[in-house]
């Protein structure tokens, strides 16, 4: 079977966030330049931005996938693949249900981070586990039982308590780049590692020097060429936990070339910006001169009349 491999930085911030700074172009162009195949825009509890980008991002060379990290009651939750906005200050596990049923899948970032609005453990939906005290022996009178189901009958019969169903979180972020020791991401991979979870890597980049830092490798089965890959392909490999992560806090060799392409590239942009507005605002400038010099024009044609009419 035919398979490939795609690179994604699935949290970036735009100039959308109320903490972002750079354009989604600009963003767009950085990360295919240092060879992602997909960046998800999650910008806060807005997702304009991310929907253009996933627009533009064919345009790049890029798949294509909307985003947002949307406050929970509980903290933040990226919501990756979703076309509207999830509802706001809901309670964690809720949102995880609002992703799944619009098709997104949900992803825990920066986990444990009280000071970066990370969901505290307990309120990370897992299934209870098993309640060791039931035995064979306690379900003699289930068994024995003529009203009882079969699947009481065996369910108890093994030690099986009925467990919650629960509408648990696609993937962990067990590395972030915005970390200044690596104790929490640590702490996140053991929690994923315990529980099951696929884990991710994000830049959570909010300057363009820091987009790509850190991200995340999925397979994707079944197509020849990343050309032919579709967010659909993307999101689907992350729910089956075919991810690997890369990334440093501090990658000497990465950070250098990233910065290096980021500043040319900025300095580019904001002077081709720059220029137009330049040109714009001299253009009004001009159009604004040459209205108040009409203006005056009239007005003073006016008053050389009505002197006119008095000396009359």
């Amino acid at each position: 079977m035919s398979r490939v491999t795609v690179r994604i930085d699935p949290h970036v911030h735009s100039e959308d966030s109320y903490d972002g700074h750079e354009p989604v172009e600009l963003i767009l162009e950085h990360a295919a330049d240092i060879g992602l195949n997909a960046v998800v825009i999650t910008d806060h509890d807005v997702m304009g931005e991310s929907k253009r980008a996933a627009d533009l991002a064919a345009d790049y060379g890029l798949i294509g996938i909307p985003g947002v990290e949307v406050s929970t009651a509980h903290g933040h939750l990226l919501a990756i693949g979703v076309e509207e906005m999830p509802p706001h200050r809901e309670p964690f596990g809720e949102t995880v249900s609002w992703i799944h049923d619009h098709g997104g899948v949900a992803v825990v970032p920066h986990p444990f981070q009280r000071s970066r609005h990370g969901v505290r453990k307990k309120h990370i939906p897992v299934p209870k586990p098993v309640d060791p005290a039931a035995t064979v022996d306690d379900s003699a009178a289930i068994v024995d039982d003529p009203t009882a189901t079969v699947d009481e009958a065996v369910g108890t019969a093994e030690g099986i308590d009925e467990v919650d169903e629960v509408d648990e979180v696609d993937a962990v972020e067990v590395f972030n780049a915005w970390l200044f020791t690596g104790y929490r991401n640590r702490r996140a991979r053991r929690f994923a590692a315990e529980h099951g979870y696929p884990g991710v890597a994000a830049s959570d980049a909010h300057t363009l020097e820091y987009v790509g830092r850190a991200f995340t490798e999925l397979e994707i089965d079944g197509v020849d060429a990343v050309a032919d890959v579709t967010a659909d392909d993307v999101l689907a490999a992350i729910r089956e936990g075919t991810t690997t992560v890369s990334g440093k806090r501090a990658p000497v060799p990465m950070a250098t070339k990233h910065y290096a392409i980021a500043a040319a590239r900025k300095s580019g942009y904001y002077a081709k910006t720059g220029a137009v507005r330049s040109a714009t605002t001299a253009k009004w400038a001009a159009i604004r001169t040459a209205s108040t010099a009409r203006v005056g024009a009239l007005q003073g044609a006016h008053r050389l009349a009505r002197i006119a009419s008095w000396v009359r």
